[in-house]
């Protein structure tokens, strides 16, 4: 074995059920912990989703013993020279199957041995195919196929596998950056616990609704890995609730595994056939739609609850999402980059995917004419208004649905969606 190594912590914040630290374990008796504050996701991310990160690596390094080493810098720079200082050979990583991540770790193997083990994924991409080999394009079967696949059960370990180091990483490297101070997370495990045993024998009644507290709000702690998606599904059991909360989990690998086989689709349209879509560029409406101020009551509300809580219920992104793209002909993507900013929940792959989801670009074999009204989805799923009121107080005196009618809206609806239409006949193949 060798005297030590290294555990570079990227997007799996936590010991437990960490395929990295079995196979650290393996290497070497002692391990040092190293996190990198990469600068080009840094100055991507917003301030509610760096306060998170903050908030994950302070709880990791609670778990670790106060011996998590955080250094800002390039990867490609700062892990060979960590690894050199104290010795070791090796450096052990989930994978990273993004499209950044993938060359980011290529450069970083040219330097020091970089040993993978597990992905943020129950499934790492790449894994389900068709029989002939090649991937699937529509999650419905890829979702059958992803079930009759399975995942392997969770990895034993916790923060006792190895003994974490603290050593002087010497001169003329990265000095630690530290981490500020404040509060880190509550027992995620436990949240699971009160979720499952509560909510989610309800989950697919509910999850739909945003008025209603019927969602795990776990999508940040599996974006930043402090939690992994197969500790869930070891633990789900039997019923509707379960069943429909597997399949959340499975649209999760599904989009991590169409970005893996076409990762341009983070930046493009995946149907190519879009690329002959006339959009519009009108700045003012897509700052009236960041900010919330479009005049249609639920999207105001979502946008809003975003800037606040760097997060937003499901549903209510793909009405927002549908009202840039549709309403207002704005390009996905101008969309998907300001949720990446914001949202402590931002996965790459999920992020993109839902928007070309919404967009009628994507993987869906349901096309672009899917529009959704944003009063009717409100009247529907906010019934009572609740939701509303709660994110946009001027609306508060206003009693039950009569809330979700629009109040000087930027744009008429029912024009929008034919005008939408029209635009979507000129490149029908």
């Amino acid at each position: 074995m060798d005297s030590s190594t290294v555990v570079w912590f990227r997007r799996d914040l936590r010991t437990h059920d960490h395929p990295a630290i079995r196979a650290a374990s393996g290497r070497a008796s002692r391990a040092l912990a190293l996190f990198v504050l990469d600068p080009v996701l840094l100055t991507a991310s917003g301030r509610l989703r760096v306060e998170f990160l903050h908030r994950c690596l302070r709880s990791l390094d609670r778990e670790l013993g106060g011996r998590l080493v955080v250094v800002e810098g390039d990867p490609v720079d700062v892990v060979p020279r960590v690894a050199a200082a104290v010795g070791a050979s090796s450096v052990h990583v989930s994978a990273d199957t993004g499209p950044y991540g993938r060359v980011r770790d290529a450069a970083v193997a040219e330097r020091v041995e970089l040993v993978r083990a597990g992905s943020p994924y129950a499934v790492t991409p790449g894994r389900v195919t068709k029989s002939d080999g090649t991937p699937y394009r529509v999650f419905t079967p890829f979702a059958k196929a992803w079930l009759d696949h399975g995942w392997r059960p969770p990895a034993d370990t916790d923060a006792s596998t190895v003994d974490w180091v603290r050593p002087d990483i010497g001169e003329g490297l990265p000095a630690g950056e530290g981490l500020p101070a404040g509060e880190g997370l509550p027992d995620v495990r436990a949240l699971w616990q009160a979720f499952r045993d509560e909510k989610l024998p309800d989950y697919a009644a509910r999850r739909d609704r945003p008025d209603l507290d019927g969602t795990s709000r776990f999508s940040a702690f599996l974006k930043w890995g402090v939690v992994h998606p197969r500790t869930l599904l070891a633990d789900l059991g039997r019923g509707e609730g379960a069943k429909a909360f597997r399949t959340e989990l499975a649209w999760r690998d599904f989009y991590a595994d169409v970005l893996w086989h076409q990762p341009e689709s983070a930046r493009r349209n995946y149907n190519r056939k879009f690329d002959r879509m006339r959009l519009d560029d009108d700045r003012e409406r897509f700052e009236a739609w960041c900010e919330g101020r479009t005049g249609y009551p639920l999207v105001d509300a979502g946008m809003r609850q975003l800037l606040r809580e760097g997060w937003m219920h499901n549903r209510v992104r793909m009405v927002v999402a549908s009202f840039l793209v549709k309403d207002l002909h704005l390009p996905w993507w101008w969309g998907a980059r300001h949720f990446m900013r914001h949202l402590v929940d931002g996965d790459l792959a999920s992020n993109q995917h839902g928007w070309q989801w919404a967009a009628g670009t994507g993987t869906d074999a349901a096309p672009y004419f899917r529009v959704f009204n944003p009063v009717a989805q409100g009247e529907k799923f906010d019934p009572n208004g609740d939701y509303v009121r709660e994110y946009v107080p001027e609306l508060r005196g206003i009693p039950g649905k009569a809330v979700h009618r629009p109040r000087d809206p930027i744009v008429d609806h029912a024009h929008e969606r034919q005008e939408a239409l029209a635009r979507y006949e000129t490149i029908k193949d």
